[in-house]
Protein backbone atom coordinates (compact mmCIF):
# COMPACT_ATOMS: atom_id res chain seq x y z
CA UNK A 1 0.00 0.00 0.00
CA UNK A 2 1.31 3.23 -1.03
CA UNK A 3 2.92 5.65 2.10
CA UNK A 4 0.54 8.95 2.05
CA UNK A 5 2.95 11.91 2.17
CA UNK A 6 1.42 15.57 2.05
CA UNK A 7 3.44 18.84 2.29
CA UNK A 8 3.21 22.58 2.71
CA UNK A 9 5.67 24.61 1.08
CA UNK A 10 5.19 28.50 2.37
CA UNK A 11 8.11 30.76 0.85
CA UNK A 12 8.95 33.01 3.56
CA UNK A 13 8.32 36.90 1.79
CA UNK A 14 5.87 37.45 4.42
CA UNK A 15 3.75 36.43 7.52
CA UNK A 16 1.38 33.20 7.31
CA UNK A 17 -1.97 34.05 6.07
CA UNK A 18 -4.98 31.88 6.75
CA UNK A 19 -5.30 30.79 3.08
CA UNK A 20 -2.01 29.01 3.80
CA UNK A 21 -2.71 27.62 6.74
CA UNK A 22 -5.74 25.72 5.39
CA UNK A 23 -3.61 24.50 2.62
CA UNK A 24 -1.22 23.37 5.45
CA UNK A 25 -4.40 21.85 7.74
CA UNK A 26 -5.85 20.39 4.61
CA UNK A 27 -2.57 18.61 3.51
CA UNK A 28 -1.90 17.71 7.80
CA UNK A 29 -5.63 16.11 7.54
CA UNK A 30 -5.44 14.00 4.77
CA UNK A 31 -1.66 12.73 5.63
CA UNK A 32 -2.76 12.13 9.17
CA UNK A 33 -6.30 10.30 7.89
CA UNK A 34 -4.23 7.93 6.56
CA UNK A 35 -1.49 7.16 9.27
CA UNK A 36 0.95 9.48 6.66
CA UNK A 37 3.64 12.15 7.01
CA UNK A 38 3.47 15.84 6.87
CA UNK A 39 5.89 17.17 5.48
CA UNK A 40 6.66 21.17 6.01
CA UNK A 41 9.23 22.53 3.39
CA UNK A 42 10.53 26.21 3.35
CA UNK A 43 10.75 27.84 -0.32
CA UNK A 44 13.67 30.64 0.30
CA UNK A 45 15.04 30.44 -2.64
CA UNK A 46 14.43 34.34 -3.44
CA UNK A 47 17.25 35.87 -1.68
CA UNK A 48 15.95 39.73 -2.37
CA UNK A 49 12.72 38.90 -0.42
CA UNK A 50 13.40 36.46 1.87
CA UNK A 51 13.14 36.88 5.52
CA UNK A 52 14.49 35.20 8.54
CA UNK A 53 11.73 36.89 10.72
CA UNK A 54 8.92 35.92 8.37
CA UNK A 55 10.85 31.76 8.55
CA UNK A 56 9.91 32.37 12.39
CA UNK A 57 6.99 33.38 11.99
CA UNK A 58 5.70 30.42 9.73
CA UNK A 59 6.77 28.41 12.37
CA UNK A 60 5.34 30.37 15.32
CA UNK A 61 1.50 30.10 13.48
CA UNK A 62 2.35 26.22 13.38
CA UNK A 63 3.24 25.81 16.81
CA UNK A 64 0.38 28.18 17.98
CA UNK A 65 -2.51 25.90 15.92
CA UNK A 66 -0.53 22.67 16.95
CA UNK A 67 0.05 21.35 13.14
CA UNK A 68 3.20 18.94 13.96
CA UNK A 69 5.20 18.63 10.85
CA UNK A 70 7.07 15.28 10.27
CA UNK A 71 11.11 14.54 9.27
CA UNK A 72 13.12 17.94 9.25
CA UNK A 73 12.36 20.77 7.43
CA UNK A 74 13.43 21.17 4.26
CA UNK A 75 15.14 24.66 3.06
CA UNK A 76 15.55 25.20 -0.76
CA UNK A 77 18.42 26.85 -0.40
CA UNK A 78 20.05 24.37 0.92
CA UNK A 79 19.43 22.16 -1.86
CA UNK A 80 21.13 24.10 -4.70
CA UNK A 81 23.29 21.24 -5.73
CA UNK A 82 20.64 19.03 -5.81
CA UNK A 83 19.17 20.71 -8.30
CA UNK A 84 21.88 21.85 -10.55
CA UNK A 85 22.69 17.93 -11.12
CA UNK A 86 19.13 17.65 -11.97
CA UNK A 87 19.61 20.22 -14.51
CA UNK A 88 22.85 18.81 -15.55
CA UNK A 89 20.90 15.60 -15.99
CA UNK A 90 18.38 17.01 -18.20
CA UNK A 91 21.38 19.05 -20.63
CA UNK A 92 22.95 16.08 -21.14
CA UNK A 93 19.78 13.74 -21.94
CA UNK A 94 18.89 16.86 -24.69
CA UNK A 95 15.35 17.36 -22.98
CA UNK A 96 16.67 20.85 -22.00
CA UNK A 97 19.27 23.50 -23.97
CA UNK A 98 20.44 26.62 -23.49
CA UNK A 99 19.00 29.54 -24.62
CA UNK A 100 20.40 33.49 -25.71
CA UNK A 101 17.94 35.16 -26.71
CA UNK A 102 18.03 38.71 -25.45
CA UNK A 103 15.22 40.41 -23.21
CA UNK A 104 15.54 42.72 -25.89
CA UNK A 105 14.67 39.94 -28.71
CA UNK A 106 12.05 38.65 -26.58
CA UNK A 107 10.39 41.62 -26.22
CA UNK A 108 10.52 42.60 -30.07
CA UNK A 109 9.15 39.08 -30.37
CA UNK A 110 5.85 39.29 -28.08
CA UNK A 111 4.86 42.84 -29.84
CA UNK A 112 5.04 41.07 -33.04
CA UNK A 113 2.74 37.82 -31.58
CA UNK A 114 0.37 40.76 -30.32
CA UNK A 115 0.45 42.52 -33.24
CA UNK A 116 -1.10 39.14 -34.71
CA UNK A 117 -3.41 38.71 -32.09
CA UNK A 118 -1.27 36.13 -30.99
CA UNK A 119 -0.63 34.34 -27.29
CA UNK A 120 2.68 35.67 -26.16
CA UNK A 121 5.51 32.38 -26.33
CA UNK A 122 8.74 31.64 -26.87
CA UNK A 123 9.52 30.78 -30.36
CA UNK A 124 12.17 27.71 -29.62
CA UNK A 125 14.41 29.35 -31.74
CA UNK A 126 17.24 27.37 -29.92
CA UNK A 127 15.70 24.44 -29.27
CA UNK A 128 17.46 22.48 -31.28
CA UNK A 129 20.59 25.21 -32.20
CA UNK A 130 23.94 24.15 -33.14
CA UNK A 131 25.33 27.34 -34.32
CA UNK A 132 28.17 29.50 -32.28
CA UNK A 133 26.25 31.17 -29.80
CA UNK A 134 26.50 34.44 -29.14
CA UNK A 135 27.88 36.17 -26.16
CA UNK A 136 25.17 36.69 -23.53
CA UNK A 137 24.59 34.29 -20.73
CA UNK A 138 22.29 32.17 -21.58
CA UNK A 139 18.60 30.43 -19.76
CA UNK A 140 18.04 27.13 -19.68
CA UNK A 141 14.84 25.81 -20.84
CA UNK A 142 13.14 22.45 -20.78
CA UNK A 143 12.02 20.74 -24.22
CA UNK A 144 7.74 20.54 -23.31
CA UNK A 145 5.65 18.58 -25.98
CA UNK A 146 5.33 19.94 -29.21
CA UNK A 147 2.05 18.14 -29.89
CA UNK A 148 -0.76 16.50 -27.98
CA UNK A 149 -1.81 17.23 -24.76
CA UNK A 150 -0.67 17.00 -21.34
CA UNK A 151 -3.54 15.71 -18.72
CA UNK A 152 -3.91 14.49 -14.96
CA UNK A 153 -6.53 13.60 -12.69
CA UNK A 154 -7.23 16.19 -10.25
CA UNK A 155 -9.01 15.09 -6.77
CA UNK A 156 -11.28 18.10 -7.08
CA UNK A 157 -11.52 19.43 -10.38
CA UNK A 158 -11.35 15.58 -12.12
CA UNK A 159 -9.91 15.14 -15.33
CA UNK A 160 -7.85 18.00 -16.26
CA UNK A 161 -5.90 18.30 -19.83
CA UNK A 162 -4.21 20.98 -21.27
CA UNK A 163 -3.32 21.60 -25.12
CA UNK A 164 0.76 21.01 -25.42
CA UNK A 165 0.93 23.54 -27.49
CA UNK A 166 -0.43 26.00 -24.92
CA UNK A 167 3.09 25.29 -22.74
CA UNK A 168 5.98 26.18 -24.10
CA UNK A 169 9.60 25.62 -23.55
CA UNK A 170 9.90 27.49 -20.42
CA UNK A 171 13.08 28.30 -18.54
CA UNK A 172 14.27 25.67 -15.47
CA UNK A 173 17.21 28.17 -14.87
CA UNK A 174 18.36 31.66 -15.32
CA UNK A 175 21.23 33.40 -16.60
CA UNK A 176 22.75 33.23 -12.90
CA UNK A 177 22.24 29.73 -12.96
CA UNK A 178 19.64 30.10 -10.46
CA UNK A 179 16.68 27.38 -10.89
CA UNK A 180 13.38 28.74 -11.39
CA UNK A 181 10.00 27.84 -9.30
CA UNK A 182 8.33 25.19 -11.43
CA UNK A 183 11.19 23.36 -11.26
CA UNK A 184 12.51 23.00 -7.69
CA UNK A 185 9.21 22.29 -6.73
CA UNK A 186 9.07 19.20 -9.14
CA UNK A 187 12.79 18.12 -7.92
CA UNK A 188 11.37 18.58 -4.02
CA UNK A 189 8.02 16.92 -3.92
CA UNK A 190 9.91 13.82 -5.93
CA UNK A 191 12.67 12.97 -3.96
CA UNK A 192 10.64 14.03 -0.73
CA UNK A 193 8.45 11.46 -1.65
CA UNK A 194 5.55 13.46 -1.82
CA UNK A 195 2.47 10.98 -2.77
CA UNK A 196 -0.53 13.87 -2.60
CA UNK A 197 -0.39 17.81 -3.19
CA UNK A 198 -3.53 19.84 -1.64
CA UNK A 199 -2.99 23.40 -2.94
CA UNK A 200 -4.86 26.26 -3.55
CA UNK A 201 -6.65 26.46 -7.60
CA UNK A 202 -4.23 29.50 -8.30
CA UNK A 203 -1.10 26.67 -8.82
CA UNK A 204 -3.41 24.94 -11.47
CA UNK A 205 -1.77 26.48 -14.26
CA UNK A 206 2.23 25.53 -12.62
CA UNK A 207 1.00 22.07 -12.87
CA UNK A 208 1.21 21.07 -16.35
CA UNK A 209 4.82 22.28 -16.74
CA UNK A 210 5.65 20.55 -13.19
CA UNK A 211 4.03 17.04 -15.00
CA UNK A 212 6.88 17.86 -17.64
CA UNK A 213 9.35 18.23 -15.64
CA UNK A 214 8.75 14.92 -14.08
CA UNK A 215 8.24 13.15 -17.25
CA UNK A 216 11.68 14.69 -18.72
CA UNK A 217 13.13 12.71 -15.38
CA UNK A 218 11.43 9.87 -15.25
CA UNK A 219 10.05 10.89 -11.61
CA UNK A 220 6.70 9.55 -10.18
CA UNK A 221 3.97 12.58 -10.86
CA UNK A 222 1.88 12.67 -7.35
CA UNK A 223 -1.73 13.38 -7.39
CA UNK A 224 -2.97 16.77 -6.96
CA UNK A 225 -6.08 18.51 -5.39
CA UNK A 226 -6.67 22.41 -6.48
CA UNK A 227 -8.81 23.84 -3.56
CA UNK A 228 -10.98 27.10 -4.63
CA UNK A 229 -9.88 30.19 -2.90
CA UNK A 230 -11.46 31.61 0.22
CA UNK A 231 -13.29 35.23 -1.08
CA UNK A 232 -14.30 37.99 0.99
CA UNK A 233 -18.12 38.75 1.80
CA UNK A 234 -18.63 40.39 -1.72
CA UNK A 235 -17.17 37.86 -4.05
CA UNK A 236 -13.91 39.37 -4.28
CA UNK A 237 -10.89 37.93 -3.56
CA UNK A 238 -9.93 37.69 0.26
CA UNK A 239 -8.59 40.59 1.75
CA UNK A 240 -7.51 42.56 5.01
CA UNK A 241 -10.43 45.07 3.88
CA UNK A 242 -12.44 41.94 4.67
CA UNK A 243 -11.07 41.69 8.18
CA UNK A 244 -9.00 38.72 7.28
CA UNK A 245 -5.41 38.74 9.08
CA UNK A 246 -2.14 37.04 9.38
CA UNK A 247 -2.40 33.83 11.74
CA UNK A 248 -0.31 34.96 14.05
CA UNK A 249 -2.32 38.39 14.12
CA UNK A 250 -5.42 36.40 15.54
CA UNK A 251 -3.69 35.17 18.18
CA UNK A 252 -2.96 38.98 19.27
CA UNK A 253 -7.01 39.95 18.42
CA UNK A 254 -7.75 37.12 20.92
CA UNK A 255 -8.80 33.88 18.66
CA UNK A 256 -8.17 30.53 19.79
CA UNK A 257 -6.21 28.05 17.61
CA UNK A 258 -8.83 25.35 17.83
CA UNK A 259 -11.42 27.58 16.29
CA UNK A 260 -9.12 29.22 13.67
CA UNK A 261 -8.20 25.37 12.96
CA UNK A 262 -12.24 24.99 13.10
CA UNK A 263 -13.08 28.05 10.88
CA UNK A 264 -10.34 26.94 8.36
CA UNK A 265 -11.58 23.73 7.62
CA UNK A 266 -15.24 24.37 7.04
CA UNK A 267 -13.83 27.14 3.86
CA UNK A 268 -13.82 24.43 1.17
CA UNK A 269 -14.81 21.11 3.02
CA UNK A 270 -17.62 19.67 5.19
CA UNK A 271 -19.06 16.71 6.88
CA UNK A 272 -23.04 16.94 6.38
CA UNK A 273 -24.34 19.56 8.44
CA UNK A 274 -21.62 19.73 11.60
CA UNK A 275 -20.41 22.64 12.44
CA UNK A 276 -18.00 21.88 15.92
CA UNK A 277 -14.53 19.97 14.73
CA UNK A 278 -11.62 19.40 17.31
CA UNK A 279 -8.65 18.75 16.08
CA UNK A 280 -9.26 14.91 16.56
CA UNK A 281 -12.14 14.75 14.51
CA UNK A 282 -10.80 16.43 12.04
CA UNK A 283 -8.66 13.67 11.25
CA UNK A 284 -11.12 11.35 12.09
CA UNK A 285 -13.73 13.12 9.61
CA UNK A 286 -11.36 14.47 6.58
CA UNK A 287 -12.56 12.90 3.46
CA UNK A 288 -10.90 14.73 -0.14
CA UNK A 289 -13.66 13.74 -1.73
CA UNK A 290 -16.32 16.13 0.63
CA UNK A 291 -13.75 19.06 -0.43
CA UNK A 292 -15.92 21.97 -1.98
CA UNK A 293 -15.30 22.61 -5.94
CA UNK A 294 -16.69 25.96 -5.58
CA UNK A 295 -14.71 29.00 -3.43
CA UNK A 296 -15.74 29.54 -0.07
CA UNK A 297 -16.46 32.46 1.45
CA UNK A 298 -15.02 34.19 4.67
CA UNK A 299 -17.44 35.03 7.34
CA UNK A 300 -16.35 37.02 10.16
CA UNK A 301 -19.49 36.63 12.21
CA UNK A 302 -19.19 32.81 11.74
CA UNK A 303 -15.60 33.09 13.30
CA UNK A 304 -16.45 34.95 16.07
CA UNK A 305 -19.68 32.38 16.91
CA UNK A 306 -16.83 29.67 16.52
CA UNK A 307 -14.02 31.47 19.32
CA UNK A 308 -17.13 32.30 21.62
CA UNK A 309 -17.89 28.43 21.91
CA UNK A 310 -14.20 28.00 22.35
CA UNK A 311 -13.79 30.05 24.87
CA UNK A 312 -17.13 29.06 26.97
CA UNK A 313 -15.13 25.33 26.56
CA UNK A 314 -11.84 26.95 28.04
CA UNK A 315 -10.82 25.67 31.44
CA UNK A 316 -10.16 28.37 33.92
CA UNK A 317 -6.42 27.91 34.38
CA UNK A 318 -5.85 28.07 30.26
CA UNK A 319 -8.20 31.22 30.07
CA UNK A 320 -6.19 32.68 32.80
CA UNK A 321 -2.88 31.94 31.09
CA UNK A 322 -4.14 33.29 27.86
CA UNK A 323 -5.76 36.52 28.98
CA UNK A 324 -2.49 37.15 30.98
CA UNK A 325 -0.48 36.69 27.87
CA UNK A 326 -2.20 39.22 25.76
CA UNK A 327 -2.93 41.50 28.97
CA UNK A 328 -0.44 41.71 31.64
CA UNK A 329 -2.25 44.13 33.73
CA UNK A 330 -4.79 41.45 34.83
CA UNK A 331 -1.57 39.40 36.68
CA UNK A 332 -2.25 41.55 40.37
CA UNK A 333 -6.40 41.42 39.17
CA UNK A 334 -6.27 37.12 39.71
CA UNK A 335 -3.80 37.05 42.29
CA UNK A 336 -5.87 38.66 44.60
CA UNK A 337 -9.03 36.30 43.37
CA UNK A 338 -9.58 32.87 45.04
CA UNK A 339 -10.03 29.85 42.79
CA UNK A 340 -14.14 30.60 43.38
CA UNK A 341 -13.72 33.91 42.39
CA UNK A 342 -12.02 33.32 39.78
CA UNK A 343 -14.59 30.61 38.41
CA UNK A 344 -17.19 32.67 38.87
CA UNK A 345 -15.42 35.87 37.21
CA UNK A 346 -14.87 33.62 33.89
CA UNK A 347 -18.12 32.10 33.90
CA UNK A 348 -20.08 35.19 33.79
CA UNK A 349 -17.07 36.86 31.15
CA UNK A 350 -17.43 33.79 29.14
CA UNK A 351 -21.09 34.07 28.09
CA UNK A 352 -20.80 37.79 27.13
CA UNK A 353 -17.35 37.56 25.02
CA UNK A 354 -16.41 36.45 21.51
CA UNK A 355 -12.84 36.93 21.85
CA UNK A 356 -10.11 36.99 24.59
CA UNK A 357 -9.66 40.72 23.92
CA UNK A 358 -13.37 41.49 24.71
CA UNK A 359 -12.64 39.32 27.67
CA UNK A 360 -9.86 41.50 29.21
CA UNK A 361 -11.64 44.82 28.46
CA UNK A 362 -14.95 43.45 30.75
CA UNK A 363 -12.98 42.24 33.17
CA UNK A 364 -10.61 45.34 33.88
CA UNK A 365 -13.93 47.53 33.72
CA UNK A 366 -15.04 45.36 36.77
CA UNK A 367 -12.00 46.01 39.13
CA UNK A 368 -10.76 49.71 37.21
CA UNK A 369 -14.12 50.94 36.28
CA UNK A 370 -14.82 54.51 34.96
CA UNK A 371 -14.37 57.08 37.45
CA UNK A 372 -17.97 58.87 37.14
CA UNK A 373 -20.62 57.06 37.41
CA UNK A 374 -23.27 56.56 34.35
CA UNK A 375 -25.30 59.70 34.57
CA UNK A 376 -28.53 58.15 32.72
CA UNK A 377 -28.83 55.62 35.78
CA UNK A 378 -27.16 57.72 38.77
CA UNK A 379 -30.05 60.30 37.79
CA UNK A 380 -32.65 57.67 39.14
CA UNK A 381 -31.52 57.89 42.46
CA UNK A 382 -31.49 60.78 45.03
CA UNK A 383 -30.85 60.98 48.73
CA UNK A 384 -33.74 58.61 49.71
CA UNK A 385 -31.67 55.61 48.79
CA UNK A 386 -28.59 56.41 50.99
CA UNK A 387 -29.86 54.99 54.07
CA UNK A 388 -30.65 51.60 51.92
CA UNK A 389 -26.53 51.99 50.83
CA UNK A 390 -25.70 52.97 54.49
CA UNK A 391 -27.77 49.56 55.96
CA UNK A 392 -26.28 47.14 53.03
CA UNK A 393 -22.70 48.42 53.57
CA UNK A 394 -22.83 48.26 57.61
CA UNK A 395 -24.17 44.62 57.28
CA UNK A 396 -21.07 44.34 54.56
CA UNK A 397 -18.42 45.11 57.23
CA UNK A 398 -18.88 41.98 59.49
CA UNK A 399 -19.20 39.63 56.80
CA UNK A 400 -16.64 37.44 54.19
CA UNK A 401 -18.39 35.22 51.69
CA UNK A 402 -17.50 31.89 50.67
CA UNK A 403 -19.93 30.65 48.31
CA UNK A 404 -22.04 32.87 45.75
CA UNK A 405 -25.05 31.28 46.80
CA UNK A 406 -24.00 33.31 50.52
CA UNK A 407 -23.90 36.54 48.77
CA UNK A 408 -27.64 35.86 46.70
CA UNK A 409 -28.55 34.99 50.31
CA UNK A 410 -27.54 38.20 51.95
CA UNK A 411 -28.83 40.29 49.28
CA UNK A 412 -32.47 38.75 49.37
CA UNK A 413 -32.66 38.83 53.19
CA UNK A 414 -31.46 42.35 53.15
CA UNK A 415 -33.83 43.40 50.20
CA UNK A 416 -36.90 41.72 52.65
CA UNK A 417 -35.52 43.82 55.52
CA UNK A 418 -35.48 47.09 53.79
CA UNK A 419 -38.85 46.91 51.90
CA UNK A 420 -37.28 47.11 48.48
CA UNK A 421 -38.08 44.82 45.42
CA UNK A 422 -34.92 43.67 43.62
CA UNK A 423 -35.96 45.32 40.22
CA UNK A 424 -35.31 48.56 42.82
CA UNK A 425 -32.15 47.75 44.39
CA UNK A 426 -30.18 45.60 41.61
CA UNK A 427 -29.68 48.60 39.63
CA UNK A 428 -29.03 50.94 42.55
CA UNK A 429 -25.81 47.98 43.68
CA UNK A 430 -24.79 47.79 39.96
CA UNK A 431 -24.61 51.59 40.31
CA UNK A 432 -22.22 51.48 43.07
CA UNK A 433 -20.60 48.18 42.43
CA UNK A 434 -19.63 48.93 38.43
CA UNK A 435 -20.63 52.61 37.72
CA UNK A 436 -22.70 51.49 35.16
CA UNK A 437 -26.19 49.88 34.25
CA UNK A 438 -25.31 46.32 32.35
CA UNK A 439 -22.72 44.23 32.69
CA UNK A 440 -21.74 40.77 35.04
CA UNK A 441 -24.72 39.86 37.65
CA UNK A 442 -24.97 41.96 40.69
CA UNK A 443 -24.77 39.39 43.09
CA UNK A 444 -21.41 37.99 41.21
CA UNK A 445 -19.82 41.22 41.04
CA UNK A 446 -20.21 41.49 45.14
CA UNK A 447 -18.67 38.08 45.40
CA UNK A 448 -15.48 38.63 43.06
CA UNK A 449 -15.06 42.45 44.03
CA UNK A 450 -15.18 41.03 48.15
CA UNK A 451 -16.86 42.92 50.92
CA UNK A 452 -14.20 44.99 51.74
CA UNK A 453 -13.80 46.32 47.89
CA UNK A 454 -17.81 46.27 47.78
CA UNK A 455 -18.23 48.30 50.43
CA UNK A 456 -15.69 51.10 49.54
CA UNK A 457 -17.67 51.24 46.46
CA UNK A 458 -20.90 51.16 47.96
CA UNK A 459 -19.56 54.07 50.08
CA UNK A 460 -18.49 56.18 47.79
CA UNK A 461 -22.17 56.15 45.72
CA UNK A 462 -23.67 56.63 49.10
CA UNK A 463 -22.08 59.84 49.75
CA UNK A 464 -22.57 61.13 46.19
CA UNK A 465 -26.24 61.33 46.43
CA UNK A 466 -27.91 64.66 47.62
Amino acid sequence: MQKIVTRFAPSPTGHLHIGGLRTALFNYLFAKKHKGEFLLRIEDTDLMRNSTEATQAILKAFEWVGLKYDREIEFQSKRSDIYKNYIQKLLESKKAYYCYMSKEELETLRKEQEAKKQTPRYDNRYRDFNGTPPHNSPVIRIKAPLEGTIEFYDGIKGKMQFDAAEVDDFIIARSDGSPTYNFVVAIDDALMGVSHIIRGDDHLSNTPKQIVIYNALGLKIPEFFHVPMILGSDGAKLSKRHGALSVMEYKNAGYLPESLLNFLVRLGWSCGDEEIFSLAEMIDKFDTTHLSTSPSQYNKEKFLWLNAHYIKACETSRLKKLLCELDSSLLPIFSNLNENQLQILFSEVKTRVHTLIEACEIIKEIFYPQENFDAKLFSQFNFSHKAILNSINNKLASINFSSLNEVKDFLHVNGEDLAIKPKNLMPLLRLALLKKGGGIGVAEALFILGSKESAYRIKKLEDSLH
